[in-house]
């Protein structure tokens, strides 16, 4: 895959009279580092929103100061709380529903109040796994999103909980656990616009990019300026999160 192929693609949705559409999840925020500087001044500088994933229970008050991004809520605590031959995740099979949801209340209470105005009651759970008993559970624990990873079976994951989720990841986290490769990020995000464009995949929900600006090396960094520049260049718009679930209340 290749730049050139990109180029393609997004002329093919204008051929057709429709404009490409992305959205930008970043995830594991908890304090003003460096990398996360870094990623605050791409998004102002290229004019492309961004949802910055907060742990809730492990952010820093200061982290909020000044801040221009949305913020989602990345579970509560991001411990891995998976039973031996479980894969990773903060919401186990032998975890009790009710505690489960007690976290979920407290950390949403918690970072509400930290993130003032940014906030936007959004649950992407750590490693984009959740369990599905508790999906429709999320409202009453003031939550009205979901965003995990993949093409979505259907816009609403239960009543009052509107999903969408990511496509595109740039780490490789099965290998290096650096930057995916120019090729097989390019790939995925083709993929996905090319699926949606058919009718092979949701057409209204926007081809998602995932971050972890902790991981990031300058191959990185260059390929989402790239990215960024091109896409804005051939006519796709960059949603906001805040946009893309609407909330009760």
């Amino acid at each position: 895959m290749s730049w050139a192929a990109l180029d393609e693609e997004l002329g093919r949705w204008r051929d057709a009279g429709r404009a490409a559409d992305f959205w930008w999840r970043d995830d594991d925020a908890t304090a003003r580092t460096p990398a996360l500087e870094r990623l605050l001044a791409l998004s102002s500088g290229r004019e492309v929103p961004l949802a910055l994933a907060v742990i809730p229970l492990a952010a820093a008050p200061e982290l909020f100061s000044g801040l221009e991004a949305n913020v989602l809520m990345h579970g509560t605590d991001h411990r891995n709380r998976a039973a031996a031959g479980e894969k990773k995740t903060e919401f186990a099979a032998a975890e009790a529903d009710a505690r489960a949801l007690e976290r979920l209340a407290k950390a949403k209470a918690q970072l509400a109040q930290l993130a003032g105005a940014r906030f936007v009651p959004v649950l992407a759970p750590p490693w984009n796994r959740f369990k599905r008993a508790l999906v429709a559970r999320l409202p009453g624990c003031g939550l009205h999103g979901l965003s995990a990873y993949g093409t979505r079976e259907t816009a609403q994951a239960a009543p009052g909980v509107t999903q969408v989720n990511t496509h595109v990841d740039v780490i490789d986290w099965r290998g290096t656990r650096g930057f995916v490769g120019e090729e097989a990020a390019l790939r995925a995000v083709l993929v996905h616009l090319a699926a949606r464009r058919a009718g092979r995949a949701d057409h209204a929900e926007p081809t998602g990019v995932l971050t972890h600006h902790a991981m990031h090396d300058d191959t990185t960094w260059a390929f989402l300026e790239r990215l960024f520049e091109r896409t804005r260049r051939h006519g796709a718009a960059w949603r906001e999160a805040r946009t893309l679930f609407p909330t009760l209340g």
